[in-house]
């Protein structure tokens, strides 16, 4: 079995392109070879900044031979039809195929043998066209050729077995060497296998595997930074993007300027990182320490003194940048901003920002006379300045900070501590790792601004499908189940989404009118369903206890699914279903055959045997304690009532004669069993309940 290596060589590859493209060159590449019937052992991909690679280890030297039979017309069929026949196989006659009878009739076939062809006349074959197929989010032709790559493409490097497979790609033709590292080792070098390759690329200053590159910037920053007693600011996604930057990384670590070092930390790191891709440095209290990492691509022999000091050149710059949006913006008093909302479009349909915060005053006040500790007051003064950075110079060069530089600029302004904090939390939690407002004003705020946006959005019906959610709407949702669940918010979102969608109609939005909030509460019972998947909660109990509908209080919504899987796992609940199960049944099958629901009332008089008194007797006794448990919410003492069930249940199945001639008496005794049903469906849909 032999090894396939191949890397194409070009100018820089940007780093968010990279570890997708390294991804669809192995999927284009063992897509091809499955379909020549080439089997292989494993494939792996690699990229650097200039650089794609693939090996494939575990490839035969040749196709497998192949033998296929193709069954033709009748014998004595019209020419054309043999003609055809004869040149779909790619024989030349009929002599080249055999006569057989099938049911009394005879037919011509062909029996071709195809020799396998050798990999590497295969590969010669399809690469060519395979890396015109790459796809790239963007892409560029160059000089004088026709091909189009991500960035000019300098070489490529074939080797099958450890000899070069020659093939040609617009003007490129591959051959068996490539090059390291662009400054410090840049002659060509020769390879003859994987091995090889990865140990000469090394020797000549090049990691060729991300994750290696990744872990030595890690441990080359934990190292500079442990020797000031400082500790990184964790950014992962920034370590991958730099891994993606340098093929041969060296991290220094650069100092910033006292004078700016009053600047918000936010705004710092932010500049640092978006302009320079330098890493933040923190104290140990978490303060932003005034140091910042870099990281080189190259061993400078000087230590790299000279890297440092033009990295701390531009860094003032860019901080001289910030200092000036962070004065200027200190001028105008956060308040005289609101009014400029009113030239920004939040939708098209929607209006605009201004319109949006003058509906999440009214919400947020709302929603803060229901929240425990809320202030009403303070919830309208934060909703009123919440989008007000938004038109500030830093935001406008730093969107990221939307809301952070909110709550500075309020606190500049004098704003209290309750207010900065609910504007500079108000778009919080964006994901599942983000922290969540537990401030009442907070609160308040946050849940406003998403309910506004999915209320919106969905009275206009624009709504996410598939894999499409352009304004992020599943992501809101989720954001207000955990700003309700994490705070254990006792909020009824039915109300509050209504009320949100007759802000709406009162802005002159006609969709309003007409929109059903109900629409919105089914999208989060979907979104709250993924949620508790999540968390490993069965799906047939979720199912039990959305199947009941009108549940907007999404705390007792939970409490009752908890209860539930608790109390099915008990005794108790093992009978429980078992009294579900055998009334449903009984009660559905006639149902079914009848064309009629029994849900009426039970006639006493028409009690006759002792079992069916015993049973109506015990249902009016379990519907009293479980309704009033249901009350105050105690579902699980509900459920042990409705348990009790199970004797008397039982002796009227072993003694009474549910469909007897009686037909007034048949439809009583199904009432009754139905009115088990009822009782039972008001803490859960047992049906729902998988066994059931």
């Amino acid at each position: 079995m032999a090894e396939l290596l191949l890397e194409l060589f070009s100018e820089e590859i940007p780093a968010r392109m990279q570890r997708r493209a390294a991804d669809d060159l192995a999927r284009l590449v063992t897509g091809q070879l499955e379909k020549a019937g080439l089997d292989f052992d494993e494939a792996r991909s690699y990229a650097t900044p200039r650089r794609l690679v693939l090996v494939v280890e575990g490839l035969p030297e040749t196709q497998p031979d192949v033998r296929e039979e193709r069954k033709g017309p009748k014998v004595g069929s019209p020419d054309k039809a043999i003609e055809g026949f004869l040149k779909s196989v790619g024989l030349e006659s009929l002599d080249q195929c055999e006569t057989r009878e099938i049911k009394g009739n005879e037919f011509h076939f062909a029996v071709v043998e195809r020799k396998g062809r050798t990999t590497p006349d295969v590969l010669a074959e399809f690469l060519p066209g395979l890396l015109t197929a790459l796809p790239w989010a963007k892409s560029m032709r160059w000089g004088e050729g026709d091909i189009r790559w991500v960035r000019p493409l300098q070489s490529i490097l074939c080797l099958f077995n450890g000899k070069a497979v020659a093939f040609t790609f617009g003007h490129v033709s591959s051959g068996k060497k490539t090059q390291g590292h662009r400054f410090m080792a840049p002659d060509p070098i020769s390879v003859t296998d994987f091995a090889d390759y990865r140990t000469k690329l090394e020797a000549a200053k090049v990691l060729l595997d991300p994750a290696a590159r990744q872990a030595l910037i890690e441990q080359q920053s934990k190292a500079l930074a442990g020797a000031k007693g400082l500790e990184i600011w964790p950014d992962s996604a920034l370590t991958e993007e730099v891994a993606g930057l340098v093929e041969w990384p060296v991290v220094l670590i650069g100092s910033i300027d006292a004078e700016y070092m009053d600047l918000p930390p936010e705004v710092l790191a932010t500049s640092m990182r978006k302009h320079q891709k330098y890493f933040s440095l923190l104290d140990g209290q978490d303060n932003l320490a005034p140091y910042f990492l870099v990281v080189a691509n190259i061993e400078a022999d000087d230590d790299g003194a000279a890297i440092l000091a033009g990295n701390e050149r531009v860094l003032r710059a860019r901080l001289a940048d910030a200092r000036f949006f962070w004065d200027t913006d200190c001028k105008q008093a956060l308040a005289s901003r609101v009014q400029s909302l009113n030239g920004i479009t939040f939708h098209a349909k929607l209006g605009s920002l201004g319109q949006k915060v003058e509906r999440l005053q009214v919400l947020a006040a709302d929603l803060a006379a229901q929240i425990p500790e809320g202030d009403v007051e303070k919830a309208t003064r934060a909703a009123f300045l919440c989008k007000a950075d938004l038109v500030t110079g830093m935001v406008g060069e730093f969107p990221d900070l939307q809301g952070v530089m909110g709550r500075y600029y309020a606190f500049h302004d004098g704003e209290v501590a309750m207010v900065g904090e609910a504007i500079g939390n108000h778009y919080a939690p964006a994901g599942p790792k983000d922290d969540c407002p537990d401030k009442p004003t907070a609160i308040a705020v946050a849940l406003a601004d998403k309910i506004d946006t999915l209320t919106g959005f969905f009275a206009i019906d624009e709504t996410p499908t598939g894999s499409k959610d352009p304004f992020a709407l599943r992501r809101a949702a989720l954001g207000v189940i955990r700003l309700v669940l994490d705070n254990k918010l006792r909020l009824e979102l039915l109300p509050v989404f209504d009320a949100a969608r007759r802000l709406y109609e009162k802005g002159g939005l006609a969709q309003a009118r007409d929109f059903d909030p109900a629409t919105l509460l089914d999208f989060f019972a979907d979104r709250l369903k993924v949620h508790l998947r999540e968390e490993g909660v069965r799906h047939d109990h979720i199912a039990a206890i959305f199947a009941l509908g009108g549940e907007s209080d999404l705390v007792r919504l939970l409490a009752r699914v908890a209860s539930l899987g608790e109390f099915l796992n008990s005794e108790n609940g093992a009978n429980l279903l078992t009294v579900y199960q055998r009334a449903g049944n009984i009660v559905a099958i006639e149902e079914k055959k009848d064309g009629v629901t029994y849900d009426g009332e039970v006639d006493a008089s028409l009690l006759a045997e002792k079992e069916e008194k015993t049973l109506s007797e015990t249902l009016t006794s379990v519907e009293a304690i479980s309704l009033e448990k249901i009350r105050v919410e105690d579902f699980a003492a509900a459920m042990t009532a409705m348990a009790s069930l199970r004797v008397p249940g039982d002796d009227f199945f072993d003694k009474v004669m549910v469909n007897c001639e009686d037909k007034a008496m048949r439809v009583n005794r199904l009432r009754l069993l139905s009115r088990i049903r009822a009782t039972m469906n008001k803490v859960a849909d047992f049906s729902q309940i998988e066994g059931s």
